[in-house]
């Protein structure tokens, strides 16, 4: 299972300088949500969607791209209940490595079940661009409780080597 988050998803691309700005897609064939964010804020807005198939959506998110000159891209990619993957599986994690090719930017896959069924339970105006709003929040709280596991690790082991802490 793809937990979202930097370390644990899968990413296309490596990273040389802070990744604050990030765009955020919930791929579909035939339309493709969305969404902006910032890591800082820890905030993730719907933008758009991209009403377009094939190559025809690259011209577009790269206007996109040049509006909001992103760090890191994000995706959304579907799976069934138990985790197991289908065909759109592949084909967005094929979209995936196309926004790495194309536009040299770090990407991260990110689980996106269940994603789209609590944006509908709202009636958003542009579910899409909702959804990818969505998947880029649930990234940016994976990499916030990344960070508290890791600082809590990191106490953990400081206090288990401090000499204050034993008892004679």
């Amino acid at each position: 299972m793809t937990v979202p988050g930097p370390t644990a998803a899968t990413s296309h691309g490596k990273a040389s300088r802070p990744l604050d700005q990030f765009l955020a897609f919930d791929y579909g064939r035939k339309r493709t949500g969305v969404a902006s964010g910032n890591r800082v804020l820890r905030q993730a807005t719907p933008l758009t969607t991209v009403a377009a198939e094939g190559d025809a959506r690259f011209p577009l998110i790269a206007k996109l791209i040049a509006q909001w000159k992103p760090d890191a891209l994000v995706v959304g990619i579907p799976r069934h209940p138990d985790g197991r993957g289908h065909d759109n599986t592949r084909f967005a994690q094929r979209f995936a490595r196309q926004l790495h090719g194309r536009f040299n930017l770090p990407v991260f896959e990110v689980d996106e079940r269940y994603s789209t069924t609590e944006v509908l339970s709202s009636s958003p105006r542009d579910a899409d661009a909702a959804a990818a709003a969505v998947l880029l929040q649930q990234y940016f709280d994976a990499i916030e409780r990344e960070a508290a596991a890791a600082a809590a690790a990191i106490d953990a082991t400081a206090a288990a080597d401090d000499p204050k802490e034993s008892t004679p």
